[in-house]
């Protein structure tokens, strides 16, 4: 049952509950008999519970306390502010401390932040030819003093021998300094410029996760690094202009000094540097000192700050004194004088030829030119530099009168070794970058008649054989054309004298006797394998061969001088052979990683070397290069092709081999026009009426008006006198006399003569020599005969037609770099 109304309900234990009243409010309870308890007013007591604040139960007095109202109620109170401050900082500490511990110490280098560009020497190994590559040489902290140190602190991290890898004060300072229009600073530390400059994986760009994460990895490197290792790693790496990156790079552009030679002033001006140096480079050469100077007297002010006790007296030493509250160069006379910053080319002359061989060498030798220009490689050439210069003077001294329509190449190798001691391709490269004896591929005519008597004497047939002087035996040789010979020797003449004079018939026909005895007649395969062997292009021996068949003997093949030099090492060095090469060694750091090429290869016997050298000897005694000797044991072959387009001359003595090859090309419009190189070069005409593929002018190659015992030889001369004028005097081998004669045609009857000291008498149609040291070289009629026909060297056009030997023209491969983009051709009858 319920209880009545306005009567206090019982709980079952019998406390009272509260009644509701007639009005429907709580009202208090009474008080029970106990009164007030222990717990005070209102607590529980013995006698049940006292009376509490009416105000407990009335609603209405909550009107009492006034309520938030409009935008207030939106307002938390502190006690919420301050707790979500505090988690707020606890979750981004937290978000950093995981972003921390997630930012791994960079081990990747960038690719360029250690590169150091190759050097290139000549052959002594100490005479740099030029630097490839990115100019810089690492040095450790121990060679750079620490005067240079410090002034590379006091310009970018005065608090970097304290630092944890940032520094806010430095942050706060580049703020101001900057507001304030002091210097425009940038407020990262030397640790974290480093880390940036030389790790992977920190990007450049300006933002702030690049910023953050920056600063992390130089917080990471400052606990896992020395101050001294990143303060090196540092100055190897950063770049102050001219093209200098690192310290050591830097000495040597702006002072030609080694950065332990540094005094303050110089390294106060190179730290100055490093806050903009392209900016300063480009206002030093608009003669603009300002801003270079500013920095310097920054430097020199910030060095007296770091250091006082060390570097106080500096600002007087310099003339640098506090204006304004800015450091000034008051007298500029003690500001560090630079060298002069000259032209950078390294291609430009003669140097551009041996930097593009050496580069191709090494590419081929899997040495890429990435690697070279920041392998920090040195490679040491085979060029020695006087002589490089010394073929130039041989050259020039020959062909000064002649128009730029004449073109020579020297190359000079070693045969004991194969190293190309010297050459000449062109004075300047940056204009003319065709390298005349790498690249141009003309006919080698009767300079190509050594290998084949080389193949005679190795199949066992001696220098005292007979063979034809007036035609061909067989008359008719196979798919050729019929040779003869520009002048008369009689019918039989010994190999020695034909060497001497240079008889076509008598090369053609021991090349097709070699043959019928090989059974292999059309192929020249003796003579080829000897050509191959001795370094001559194979392709090109095959080529000439299925086109020429025995024209090939006298010399229709293509060829370079430098082939050639290398090729006749097989007569000066006892039959053997080492290919032609232009680097000796290639060295990183102390190790080598790559040698010259080692193989020799024995293309024919000692015995066959010393007797053809025998008779080469013979064509600068009496033959058609008679008296143009140089003074000590050497030996030779004159070359003169059809029209005398091409002339040659390829001599040695037992320490070089040098061959000097001549052409002429003129430069013609599609009207007939004739126009002066340029250069070198066929004008190409000025775009857009002309191009590469729509020319003004092409080259035509002509006769060059004397054969190859006139300015071939006179360069050759010029040359290996100078070359062997401080080297020994060494002879020859000497005949061999080994072998059996193989007279292709009887053997003439012998005729009295009051000369029989004379080895080689004239007989019936003698030939005289085909120049004189009194000839005019440019004397056609100067031929030994008395008429027009050049002669005596294979010469004239046996054949008849307008190229000689009936080959298209072929094409050496573009030089690379090619700044002119010239090209000429590479056939020997011109185009």
């Amino acid at each position: 049952m319920g209880a009545p109304s306005g009567e206090p309900r019982r709980r079952g234990d019998g406390e009272e509950t509260q009644a509701m009243g007639a009005d429907g409010r709580r009202r208090r309870g009474e008080p029970g008999p106990g009164g007030r308890g222990p717990g005070g007013p209102g607590g529980r007591g013995p006698g049940g519970r006292g009376p509490r604040d009416p105000r407990d139960f009335d609603d209405d007095d909550d009107d009492r306390k006034p309520r938030r109202t409009g935008w207030k109620r939106f307002i938390p109170s502190w006690k919420i502010v301050v707790a979500a401050f505090t988690i707020l900082v606890a979750g981004v500490f937290g978000m950093i401390a995981v972003a921390y511990a997630n930012t791994p110490v960079p081990k990747g280098v960038q690719a360029d932040a250690r590169a150091q560009g190759s050097i290139i020497y000549y052959r002594d190994g100490k005479t740099p030819i030029a630097r490839v590559g990115e100019e810089r040489t690492i040095v450790d902290i121990s060679k750079i003093p620490r005067h240079v140190q410090d002034a590379v602190i006091a310009v970018e991290n005065r608090s970097f021998r304290e630092d944890s890898g940032i520094s806010f004060s430095g942050l706060l300072r580049s703020v101001w300094m900057t507001a304030s229009g002091q210097q425009v600073q940038g407020a990262s530390t030397i640790t974290q410029q480093m880390a940036r400059a030389y790790y992977d994986g920190l990007s450049k760009d300006v933002s702030a996760q690049r910023k953050i994460k920056e600063i992390f990895v130089a917080i990471k490197l400052n606990k896992s690094m020395s101050k001294d290792e990143i303060l090196a790693q540092y100055l190897n790496t950063i770049y102050f202009g001219r093209g200098a990156y690192g310290i050591e790079a830097a000495s040597r552009a702006f002072f030609k000094k080694h950065v332990w030679e540094l005094n303050e002033g110089q390294a106060a001006y190179l730290a100055g540097r490093i806050q903009n140096p392209g900016r300063f480079d480009s206002e030093e050469l608009k003669k603009n000192l300002a801003p270079t100077q500013e920095r310097f007297a920054y430097a020199i002010d910030g060095m007296a700050q770091l250091d006082p006790a060390k570097y106080a007296g500096l600002p007087a030493k310099y003339g640098v004194q506090v204006v304004d509250g800015m450091p000034k160069l008051v007298d500029p006379k003690k500001f560090p004088k630079r060298v002069a910053d000259k032209d950078k080319n390294i291609y430009a002359g003669l140097k551009g030829y041996m930097i593009n061989e050496v580069m191709r060498e090494l590419n081929e030798r899997k040495i890429s030119t990435d690697m070279i220009k920041s392998g920090g490689y040195k490679i040491i050439s085979t060029f020695d530099k006087n002589l490089m210069l010394g073929a130039k003077k041989a050259v020039k001294d020959v062909t000064n009168g002649m128009s730029k329509e004449f073109h020579a190449g020297l190359a000079a190798v070693d045969p004991r070794n194969g190293r190309v001691i010297a050459f000449y391709g062109g004075d300047d490269y940056l204009t003319d970058p065709w390298n005349e004896p790498f690249q141009s591929r003309k006919q080698a005519a009767s300079a190509f008649k050594p290998y084949v008597l080389a193949a005679w004497l190795d199949a066992g047939y001696s220098l005292n054989s007979y063979v034809p002087g007036s035609q061909t035996v067989p008359k008719e040789l196979p798919g050729t054309k019929p040779i003869g010979n520009s002048h008369s020797v009689g019918s039989s003449i010994d190999v020695v004298k034909a060497t001497a004079q240079s008889v076509n018939t008598a090369f053609a026909s021991m090349a097709y006797t070699l043959d019928e005895k090989n059974g292999t007649i059309g192929q020249l395969a003796a003579v080829k394998q000897i050509a191959v062997d001795a370094g001559l292009s194979q392709q090109e021996m095959d080529r000439d061969i299925a086109e020429h068949k025995y024209a090939f003997s006298i010399g229709s093949g293509l060829v370079t001088p430098v082939e050639q030099a290398a090729g006749y090492s097989i007569f000066a060095n006892a039959g053997r052979h080492v290919d032609y090469h232009v680097v000796k060694e290639v060295k990183q750091g102390n190790i080598v990683v790559m040698q010259e090429p080692a193989t020799v290869k024995q293309v024919i016997s000692a015995e066959a070397a010393a007797d053809a050298t025998v008779a080469m000897e013979e064509v600068l005694k009496t033959g058609t290069a008679g008296g143009k000797g140089i003074g000590r044991p050497a030996a030779g072959k004159t070359g003169t092709n059809n029209d005398e387009k091409e002339a040659w001359f390829v001599g040695y003595t037992p320490q070089l081999v040098t061959a000097v090859g001549m052409y002429r090309e003129q430069c013609r419009t599609k009207s007939g026009k004739i126009v002066l190189p340029q250069h070198s070069n066929c004008p190409e005409g000025k775009a857009p009426k002309y191009g590469p593929n729509n020319r003004y002018t092409t080259p035509k190659e002509v006769s060059l008006g004397f054969e190859g015992a006139g300015p071939p030889t006179s360069i050759w001369r010029a040359f290996m006198l100078e070359a062997m004028k401080d080297e020994k005097v060494e002879q020859f081998p000497g005949k061999s006399g080994v072998g059996q004669p193989e007279n292709i045609v009887p053997s003439p009857t012998p005729t009295p003569t009051a000369t029989p000291e004379d080895d080689f008498p004239p007989d019936d149609g003698g030939f005289p020599p085909d120049d004189t040291s009194d000839c005019d070289p440019m004397d056609l009629s100067c031929n030994g005969t008395g008429n027009l026909d050049p002669g005596g060297d294979g010469g004239g056009d046996p054949w008849g037609g307008d190229n000689g030997f009936g080959q298209a023209p072929a094409m050496a491969p573009a030089p690379s770099p090619s700044p002119s983009g010239g090209r000429r051709t590479t056939s020997g009858t011109g185009k």
